[in-house]
């Protein structure tokens, strides 16, 4: 496949689908009683999963598109470590019963800010209120330059399992360049530390399109990340978006690669991780053949959230932290952002929902075409949208472009991302998403 073909489409903006509809499509008119009733109406059976967002960093990454504050004093991060049990135990009141839970997720910001032992409370929090199931997977993502001995013991007493490691690249001059600088001899302490405790399932995160990067720096990078033999890596595209992300105007933009120069950063990131024997997971994500993501894919069960894909088969996902978004059978929810208000609401006794959406039938029947397209590549409508199959196809010849050019297949109902067209896949799966603008700029270019 030339890469001119797909450079033909990598200027689309298309969303990332962790969710559809997706968050700028969310609303105000749930309100906090509405999220009630959604927490009582899942049903007792149904399994949870609960992530748990911390915005707070000991520096800023001028990369970074999360919601994230600075601060180098514990007293911040445990003020919002309290805050978290607070709402922890509001949800599960809500709840009405101590329901299972299969999964847990700590994001940020950098969660392992917190202190060891409010790091400890909060897991406790949760082990007190709800039945976490044996052998449930418990994730943390990690800065490496910022992890203490005793916070790794504290990881491993609370019961993680799973370390998931920002590294982004090993070029010493892109990371002075993105304010991210970190070796790969502190990285491997870091994960020689969590593996001596037990915490063997090492995730790594890596970028491409970082200002000053090269092909050359992105295999090189892959090399020293082999050398940590991880299960499973990100690979995503910096989203240089410096109108809503005033930090990114720190980034040199005459240093930022063109389209073309991306595409070959993606494409020789992703040739270099198939040969070291990784199995490519939907758009972005790379895993050992015997890691819960590809036994997953191939068993037709991998699914995609708002922390990108995952093998985790819970019912319902509830958000806890500032700008937490969940996923309930009744629709999604997110938090308050600022942190004043999300503290306010909880101090009032309310819980600290701004924003949600309530799912329609159709809205239901497009989310399942559209992860059913991210994650496996494929979808036949038939199976995927049932009675609206219909409805949905006659949006089929918008992929004609693309089926042209080798990135897509479709036959009657069934399309089928090819090999070339991976890297397009949002853009194929954009065709049904009903509320997309494609002139709006809030979205990643297609690569």
């Amino acid at each position: 496949m030339r890469s001119d073909i797909l450079l033909r489409y990598e200027s689309q903006r298309v969303p990332r689908y962790t969710s559809y509809p997706t968050a700028p499509h969310f609303t105000d008119d749930i309100g906090e009683e509405g999220y009630r009733r959604w927490l009582a109406a899942v049903p007792e059976p149904a399994s949870l999963s609960l992530y748990l967002h911390v915005p707070y960093c000991r520096q800023l990454c001028w990369y970074c598109g999360c919601h994230t504050k600075i601060t180098r004093r514990p007293d911040p991060v445990a003020t919002y470590c309290r805050a978290l049990r607070r709402e922890i135990a509001m949800v599960a009141d809500a709840l009405g019963s101590r329901r299972r839970v299969v999964h847990v997720h700590w994001g940020g910001g950098t969660p392992t800010i917190a202190e060891p032992a409010d790091f400890v409370d909060v897991m406790k929090e949760i082990g007190d209120l709800f039945e976490v199931a044996d052998g449930a997977e418990t994730a943390i993502e990690v800065d490496p330059r910022w992890l203490s001995p005793e916070t790794v013991e504290a990881l491993a007493r609370a019961g993680v399992n799973r370390a998931s490691l920002g590294i982004q690249t090993f070029d010493a001059k892109v990371q002075r360049a993105v304010n991210r600088v970190q070796t790969l001899d502190e990285t491997r302490a870091v994960v020689d530390a969590l593996r001596a405790v037990g915490i063997d399932r090492i995730s790594i995160d890596l970028l491409y399109g970082l200002p000053h990067q090269t092909v050359e720096s992105c295999r090189s990078t892959v090399e020293a990340v082999l050398s940590l033999a991880p299960d499973r890596l990100s690979v995503f595209g910096y989203a240089h978006l410096p109108a809503r992300l005033k930090h990114q105007r720190m980034i040199d933009e005459a240093a930022l690669p063109d389209g073309a120069e991306r595409l070959r950063q993606l494409l020789a990131t992703g040739e270099a991780l198939r040969a070291a024997g990784y199995v490519a997971i939907g758009l972005d994500h790379f895993a050992r053949p015997d890691d819960p993501l590809a036994e997953a894919l191939a068993a037709g069960t991998l699914h995609r959230n708002f922390q990108g894909y995952t093998s985790d088969a819970g019912d319902a996902l509830i958000g806890f932290g500032a700008s937490a978004i969940g996923s309930l059978p009744a629709g999604y929810v997110q938090n308050a952002v600022p942190l004043h208000d999300y503290y306010d609401a909880l101090g009032a006794g309310r819980l600290p929902i701004t924003r949600a959406r309530r799912l329609s039938a159709d809205d239901r029947v497009r989310r399942a075409v559209i992860e059913r397209l991210m994650c496996d590549l494929s979808v036949d409508l038939d199976v995927a949208a049932g009675a609206e199959a219909d409805e949905l196809a006659a949006a089929l010849p918008a992929l004609d472009p693309l089926a042209r050019d080798g990135l897509v297949k479709v036959d009657g109902h069934r399309i089928a991302v090819t090999e070339e067209g991976r890297p397009l896949v949002r853009t194929v799966a954009a065709v049904f998403d009903a509320y997309l603008n494609p002139e709006a700029d809030r979205h990643a270019k297609a690569i």
